[in-house]
């Protein structure tokens, strides 16, 4: 599956924080900060195969860290900031329509 898919409905998400959905058979971490920018990335860690959804989002809205290892990364861009994780996750493009969160898969 190709192109823009809705992936939840705003309502449904946190205000602020982390929530699990799956798209096209991709498992996805979105992210809501607390200005309502919405990101997504790959919910899988690149240090381990564990779902960065079970991390927190950290107080600067910029970072995810993932509670297993502690590796954090960039919500915009997916690079990894701190270890152990020292590889990129897969982001997403990610556009609010109305109630609407699509993501762009490819």
């Amino acid at each position: 599956m190709a192109g823009w898919v809705k992936v939840a409905a705003r309502s449904d998400l946190p205000k602020r924080g982390l929530a699990h959905v799956e798209a096209g058979g991709e498992k996805i971490c979105l992210v809501m900060t607390g200005d309502g920018a919405v990101y997504a990335l790959k919910d899988r860690c690149s240090h381990e195969d564990y779902p960065l959804s079970d991390g927190e989002l950290m107080s600067d809205d910029r970072r995810v860290e993932c509670i297993y290892h502690g590796a954090k990364f960039d919500v915009a861009s997916g690079r990894a900031v701190a270890l152990p994780a020292i590889r990129p996750v897969k982001t997403y493009p990610v556009k609010v329509e109305g109630e609407d969160v699509l993501v762009e898969l490819g």
